[in-house]
């Protein structure tokens, strides 16, 4: 997960670095902060009151990247080194293993898949 307004820097990075093949899509998350809140123009306090109570979810993009394991750091560091600003709302990277691929028009599978 990272800040929309980083992805297309993320694109080129991952390119840059032999990664050029992922899936990307728009999501809605929070962290554990409330995020950051803006006063509403026409609503009085309660109602201001009562949107600030509420966590608000952000928009963020997902990026599925499934690589072999030799490429699993470099797409780790690539990611950081592009997302990292230090403040709160950089993301979050999940790594998880992947049983198998297999190529659809081909059938092949393995490995030879994720190149």
């Amino acid at each position: 997960m990272i800040r929309i307004d980083k992805m297309s820097e993320t694109k080129v990075a991952l390119s840059d670095a032999g990664l050029p093949s992922f899936t990307a899509m728009p999501v809605l998350g929070r962290g554990k902060g409330k995020g950051g809140f803006e006063k509403a123009a026409g609503l009085d306090e309660d109602q201001q009151e009562l949107i600030i109570a509420m966590p608000r979810l952000k928009s963020k993009r997902m990026i599925t990247l499934v690589v072999t394991d030799d490429k699993k750091e470099l797409a780790v560091e690539t990611i950081i080194k592009t997302n990292q600003t230090g403040k709160s709302g950089d993301g979050k990277l999940f790594v998880i293993p992947a049983i198998d691929s297999v190529r659809v028009r081909t059938g092949e599978s393995g490995d030879i898949t994720l190149d």
